[in-house]
């Protein structure tokens, strides 16, 4: 029986396992090749995956809400049509040689080390019948803990599954005197021998984030609602804690005079409505200054490895969207500093749309190397924008007022109405300076303030 194993596929820089959220085909139904196969969803986006083959699905590795790694294969389909499901006991007895040796190794090993206890490698359900994800196995094997630890953790996840989140936290916690596995490897394959740390707490290459801050009990009133959050909401919530706690936020503000622009999109937007079927907003101009000004400021266009400062060579603009849900999402325009005003138009809308449809490809979402939120969609003055990591710098736009405003002319100063908007540029004080991130925001109000009304589009 020719069969064909189904993996799952790289889905965009940084993006390393994905949750199953639901299969659209059950085993023994006939799949088509590019047919939509099973619904994945990752820190960054939901997708359906096409099936790499025609067939029948023999076999699914992964339920619904377990979380596979990039590369695992996650189902098999037989090529021939043939539905007959693969044998467990098949692999098993092909695996028992194998598995016989490395254990007789790991015997070797424990006679020649002394006071080292071997212990067994952490299986995917507990003695409890919890079920523990890849992800959650692999960092307990790197980091040593136990299957009786692991059964200690309280999950948050759905039916109490440990997730990465509370193995980390856990970590992060260990108590002084704890027993610390240090991994060894035999034969390629990893195990673990068990040492002795007195009087200091356990170790971890990982940088504790907020380790020493605990959340608030808040105890439910009478009346009270309790609303769980989606999955979504989980991950931006982690996401700005992690950054805040990362990055040092300063904000510089600057009001700009768009009053020049105001009129320039009254006059042309009806004619560009009827000529390219969609809207022209204010974004696209907005874009353009923040591009232009990077071009003038690259040093704002960086990232933050360790103690090495990433340069970025494309200027990729992403730009928060709101989800119907009330959730947000950050798509990105990208070489935002090679497309026109038109092109610029274009792409603003489509992503929007996409968003605001849940039809955002992976790669929409990944690559920005700077965002602009706009706040005065919702009629905010201005805001003091989180850093969408691993950026250094964020730029929130307030709303379009009509203010009074004094304005100097060669016979004089007078008073007249203006339209303005503030502009607010929250920055990470570890590598970018008041000087710079004061500066950068001058710079996009100087040219959104310059903008030439005889421009055509």
């Amino acid at each position: 029986m020719s069969q064909v194993e189904i993996r799952l596929p790289k889905m965009g820089e940084s993006v390393t396992e994905a949750t199953i959220t639901n299969w659209l085909k059950n085993v023994g139904d006939a799949v088509e090749l590019d047919e939509p196969l099973v619904e994945v969803a990752t820190d960054k986006v939901d997708n359906e995956l096409p099936s790499e083959a025609a067939g029948t699905l023999v076999k699914i590795l992964f339920e619904k809400d377990q979380v596979a790694q990039v590369g695992d294969v996650i189902a098999i389909i037989s090529a021939d049509g043939d539905a007959a499901p693969i044998s467990d006991k098949g692999a098993a007895s092909e695996a028992a040689p194998a598995v016989e040796a490395i254990n007789q190794q790991i015997q070797e090993a424990a006679t020649t080390v002394a006071a080292v206890e071997v212990i067994a490698s952490v299986s995917k359900n507990g003695p409890s019948g919890k079920f523990y994800s890849p992800l959650v196995r692999n960092i307990a094997a790197t980091e040593g803990v136990s299957m009786q630890e692991l059964e200690a953790i309280n999950g948050t996840g759905q039916n109490g599954r440990v997730t990465k989140k509370d193995i980390l936290n856990y970590l992060d916690n260990r108590v002084e005197g704890a027993v610390k596995t240090a991994p060894s490897e035999v034969n390629g394959t990893t195990v673990g021998k068990r040492v002795s740390i007195e009087n200091k707490p356990a170790e971890s290459s990982r940088a504790p984030l907020g380790n020493q801050i605990k959340a608030p009990i808040v105890p439910a009133m009478e009346g009270d609602e309790i609303i769980e959050m989606d999955r979504m909401r989980k991950l931006i919530s982690e996401h700005m804690v992690m950054s805040k706690h990362v990055s040092p936020h300063v904000t510089s503000f600057v009001e700009a005079d768009v009053t020049n622009i105001w009129n320039w999109r009254n006059k042309i937007k009806d004619e560009f409505k009827k000529r390219e079927g969609e809207n022209f907003t204010f974004t696209p101009i907005f874009v353009e200054a923040v591009a232009r000004a990077i071009k003038d400021f690259p040093n704002i266009n960086i990232s933050v490895d360790g103690d090495k400062i990433v340069k970025r060579k494309n200027i990729n603009i992403g730009m928060a969207t709101a989800l119907p849900s009330g959730n947000l999402i950050v798509p990105v325009i990208k070489k935002a500093d090679q497309l026109n005003l038109v092109g610029l138009a274009k792409a603003v809308n489509e992503l929007a749309n996409s968003a605001r449809d849940n039809k955002l490809k992976p790669e929409d979402i990944q690559g920005g190397t700077y965002t602009i939120t706009n706040v005065g969609t919702f009629g905010n003055v201005m805001g003091t924008p989180i850093i969408n990591q691993p950026q250094v710098a964020i730029l929130a736009l307030g709303a379009i007022r009509k203010v009074p405003a004094v304005i100097e002319t060669p016979d004089g100063d007078f008073i007249g109405i203006r339209y303005k908007m503030f502009l607010s540029h929250s920055y990470d004080h570890r590598v970018v300076d008041g000087a710079l991130g004061g500066m950068f925001v001058k710079r996009v109000a100087d040219y959104l303030e310059s903008f030439d009304t005889n421009t055509k589009i």
